[in-house]
C-alpha cells in the first residue's frame, strides 16, 4: 500500500493556513482576497504534484490526473467560516493532494490515480453547497445570479468577476470516469476525542432542514398597553419556539439534533411591545421520513397559532438537504485501513454536519472519514488537531483509497 510523507502533508497544510491567518485560525471567506489567493496556491501545488488545474467559473479548484486506470475523485473545501479554524475542510483537500502524491509513486497502483477537488463555498457564504451541486449539474445560472454574500450583501457575480472567475465554464464530473468520491474532514465534535478513538468511519451525512419564522403583532408602549389588548409579536414567538423545543424533545431519534441559532423583535427597545418578531429553526437527521413527518408537524404548530392570533405566523423554508447515505463497500475499505493503521481505534459514526460528499453521494458511490477535533471545538480560530492524528489520518485515508483503487 502506498506511503504518505507527514512532512509534505504539515507542510503544505501550514503553508495554506498562513493565507489569512487569523489568531491561531483563519478567516479566508468564499472569494475573498485571501481565498482567491488560496485557490491560486493550491492550483500551483497540483501543477507541482503532477495534475493538471484548472479553476472553473464558480471557483471550483480541480486537478486531474493522467492515469489510465482506475480513478478516484477526492476533496472537500478550503474557504473558511469567519475568524474560523485552520483545519475545516482544508485538511480534506489536502489529504486528497496526499493521496494523489502517494498513489502515484506506488509502482504496484502505476496505472490507477486520484484526482483531486476544492470545492467552492460549502461554507455557504453565497448559497447552500454551491461548488459541489455545480460539479454534479445541480446549480442553475439564474441561482448564482441571485446568490449574495451573507455577510456584505455582495452579489457572487461581481466576485466572480473581481477574482478573474467570471465567464469560465462551469466543470461537471466525467460521467463514468470515478470508482467513487472519497472525503475527509475533522470531525468537529468531541465523539473520538472522548473515546479516545483516532478514525471515524462515516455511515450517513444529515440532513438539514432550515426554516425562517415570522410573526407579526403590533407596536405598542409597553406602560400602557394592557396585557388584554396586546398583540406582542416577540412573546408569541418564544411561546412557538418553546413549543417547537418540546415537541422536539417528545418525537426524535438518537441521532435528531435541533436549534434556535437567531431570534430577533422589531424594534428591539426595552419598553416598547415588538410589533414583528424574526427566528431561524433547523432540525438535523439521518432519516429522511423523520425529517419529513417532523416538518409537517411544525408547520401544523404554527398553523394553529396563526390561527389563534393574536399575531400572524408564517413560515418560509431556507434549505432542506437530503440525508446521504455512505457506500458501505468504501466503508469497509476505510475499516480494513483504520484496523491496519490504529488498531482498535477507529469506529463507524454519522455526521452531525453537512458536507460536500452527501451530494456527490447523488451520482457516484461516496466515503467520508473524520479525525478528531481536540475538543470537540470547530469553526472557531482555537480548532486544531494535532500533528500526529493527521498524519495517522492521511494515512488512513490513502490506505482506503488505494484498496478501492486496486480491486
Amino acid at each position: 500500500m502506498p506511503t504518505i510523507n507527514p512532512e509534505r502533508l504539515l507542510g503544505d497544510l501550514y503553508a495554506l493556513r498562513k493565507i489569512g491567518n487569523y489568531k491561531t485560525g483563519v478567516h479566508r471567506p468564499t472569494l475573498s482576497p485571501d481565498d482567491v489567493k488560496a485557490r491560486q496556491w493550491l492550483a500551483g501545488r497540483m501543477t507541482d504534484t503532477g495534475l493538471a488545474p484548472t479553476i472553473d467559473g464558480i471557483g471550483n479548484v480541480f486537478g486531474k490526473c493522467a492515469a489510465s486506470g482506475r480513478k478516484i475523485l477526492a476533496g472537500s473545501h478550503i474557504e473558511s467560516q469567519n475568524h474560523a479554524g485552520w483545519l475545516d475542510g482544508a485538511l480534506g483537500v489536502l489529504f486528497a493532494l496526499e493521496a494523489s502524491r502517494a498513489i502515484s509513486e506506488d509502482k504496484a497502483l502505476k496505472n490507477a490515480g486520484v484526482d483531486v477537488i476544492a470545492f467552492c463555498d460549502e461554507e455557504g457564504h453565497f448559497g447552500s453547497y454551491l461548488g459541489s451541486r455545480s460539479f454534479i449539474g445541480d446549480v442553475t445560472e439564474d441561482e448564482i445570479d441571485k446568490a449574495k454574500d451573507r455577510t456584505h450583501g455582495r452579489p457572487m457575480r461581481a466576485a466572480l468577476a473581481e477574482a478573474d472567475y467570471a465567464g469560465r465554464p462551469r466543470l461537471q464530473f466525467e460521467p463514468g470516469r470515478y470508482a467513487g468520491f472519497f472525503e475527509a474532514h475533522i470531525e468537529q465534535g468531541a465523539t473520538l476525542e472522548q473515546s479516545k478513538l483516532k478514525i471515524g468511519v462515516v455511515t450517513a451525512i444529515v440532513g438539514l432542514w432550515d426554516y425562517r419564522i415570522k410573526v407579526v403583532g403590533q407596536q405598542n408602549h409597553a406602560g400602557t398597553t394592557t396585557m388584554k389588548q396586546r398583540r406582542d409579536a416577540g412573546m408569541t414567538m418564544i411561546r412557538l419556539m418553546s413549543a417547537f423545543d418540546q415537541h422536539m424533545k417528545k418525537n426524535t431519534t438518537p441521532r435528531t439534533v435541533w436549534t434556535c441559532g437567531k431570534m430577533e423583535f422589531d424594534p428591539g427597545a426595552p419598553s416598547i411591545i415588538p410589533g414583528e418578531a424574526r427566528a431561524n429553526f433547523q432540525f438535523r437527521d439521518t432519516d429522511a421520513a423523520f425529517l419529513e413527518k417532523t416538518e409537517s408537524e411544525l408547520l401544523a404548530m404554527a398553523k394553529q397559532a396563526d390561527q389563534e392570533g393574536p399575531c400572524q405566523v408564517s413560515v418560509e423554508v431556507v434549505r432542506q438537504s437530503s440525508p446521504a447515505l455512505m457506500d458501505e463497500s468504501f466503508q469497509q475499505a476505510l475499516d480494513e485501513a483504520g484496523e491496519k493503521h490504529a488498531p482498535n481505534l477507529w469506529t463507524r459514526m454519522p455526521s452531525g454536519a453537512g458536507h460536500d460528499a452527501q451530494h456527490l453521494a447523488r451520482v457516484m458511490p461516496s466515503a467520508m472519514m473524520f479525525v478528531p477535533s481536540i475538543g470537540g471545538i470547530s469553526h472557531h480560530w482555537t480548532e486544531n488537531t494535532s500533528d500526529e492524528d493527521i498524519a495517522l489520518g492521511s494515512q488512513v485515508f490513502t490506505d482506503a483509497i488505494a484498496r478501492v483503487l486496486a480491486r
